[in-house]
């Protein structure tokens, strides 16, 4: 139910980004410019509006949001229930899952920092 729910949402909003975009091409610029400013997407100077802005709302668009919303349903953690199984990158870049660094009934222990 949720998977449907998301999958309503995500394609009502690419048809009505994409709707303004074809209607309203210079005010949606702003927008998603604007957007790429809280994402401080713009301050990369190898990306320009043309290269990204008009992928927004496309098909592959909807359909990576989709799988990233999608994703983030077995990423939630319940109190009481088994942790979610997320992937990891490791420092040599290789793909795993979290519990796939269990070992036999030990506990995993998560410890989150940072350096500054």
């Amino acid at each position: 139910l949720q998977k449907i729910l998301i999958l309503l949402h995500v394609t009502t909003c690419a048809v009505v980004g994409k709707t303004l975009m074809i209607l309203f091409p210079n005010a949606m610029k702003r927008y998603i410019l604007k957007q790429g400013e809280k994402s401080r997407m713009n301050e990369n100077p190898k990306f320009s509006y043309e290269n990204w802005g008009p992928t927004f709302f496309s098909f592959k668009y909807l359909l990576f949001v989709l799988k990233v919303k999608w994703k983030r349903l077995e990423d939630e953690a319940y109190e009481g229930h088994s942790a979610p199984n997320t992937p990891v990158v490791a420092f040599n870049g290789e793909v795993c899952h979290l519990l796939d660094f269990m070992q036999d009934n030990r506990p995993l222990i998560l410890n989150f920092g940072s350096c500054t």
